[in-house]
């Protein structure tokens, strides 16, 4: 019994240490399931998308694969909080806030928010919205846009949803006169939604990165993959494959930058 007592512990502490080691050179990345071309959940559970091959990318350029499992919006920031995951994508904007609790790569994309609306709405730039219910994704950039700017812009409501899809098809059916959010995954969007279109931009000077945990030790080593990509052209390539154009001569998807502070 002793005997098959002690090969039984020596067999669970070798598989224990086959899965240490396989964990440790595995990445858990978190990824909104729903939003491309920057992510999106096919029917196999494998995701495709912008981001997607940015982080598997730059994984690989240090030694690791990737492991990616869909979260909510807003559920990444506790992932990585709570490390459930190591990186956390989802054109998740660099924000001084943010940086108070967790780390981002140097950054790879910059955005801009815009003011969507149905196509034929009298709506057309900010100054429109007075009156209006807006729409905006919970936990976004655009969320804190409209929330810092309503009192002053008048709006007669704001409403917050948990998917992009479900904010758009609240737009599309008139349930919110406009949105807030990022414009790149609007348009996107609106190749299958041609009622609806971008009516104004809201100059922000965002950019996204990969979130990580405070001071992850991985942290340097992916935004120095990210940056190598950069260099040789691969990072330039992914952008041309997704959005179908060159990225634009000095943005982030081109240029070196420092790990945000």
């Amino acid at each position: 019994m002793q005997r098959r007592l002690f090969l039984c512990l020596a067999a669970a502490s070798l598989m224990l240490s086959i899965s240490v080691a396989r964990a440790e050179g595995v990445l858990n990345v978190g990824a909104y399931p729903t939003n491309p071309p920057f992510e999106t959940k096919l029917g196999d559970g494998s995701f495709e998308g912008f981001e997607v091959d940015v982080v598997n990318a730059a994984a690989k350029r240090i030694g690791m694969t990737t492991n990616i499992a869909d979260y909510g919006f807003q559920a990444l920031f506790a992932a990585v909080a709570s490390k459930r995951i190591d990186v956390a994508i989802s054109t998740i904007t660099i924000t001084p806030d943010r940086l108070k609790s967790v780390s981002f790569t140097q950054p790879y994309y910059d955005s801009d928010m815009g003011v969507a609306a149905k196509v034929e709405s009298p709506i057309r730039a900010i100054a429109d919205l007075k009156g209006k219910i807006i729409g905006y994704l919970s936990g976004s950039t655009g969320e804190k846009w409209v929330k810092d700017n309503q009192a002053a812009d008048s709006f007669a409501d704001t409403k917050g949803y948990k998917s992009q899809q479900d904010l758009l098809l609240d737009l599309n059916a008139g349930r919110v006169d406009a949105v807030v959010s990022d414009i790149p995954g609007m348009q996107y969007a609106f190749r299958s939604m041609p009622d609806l279109a971008v009516k104004d931009r809201i100059k922000t000077g965002e950019q996204y990165g990969l979130m990580m945990g405070k001071d992850d030790p991985n942290l340097q080593k992916l935004s120095d993959a990210i940056g190598a990509m950069k260099a040789d052209g691969t990072l330039a390539a992914i952008h041309k494959k997704w959005f179908g154009a060159d990225a634009a001569a000095g943005s982030s998807t081109l240029t070196a930058a420092p790990i945000p502070k």
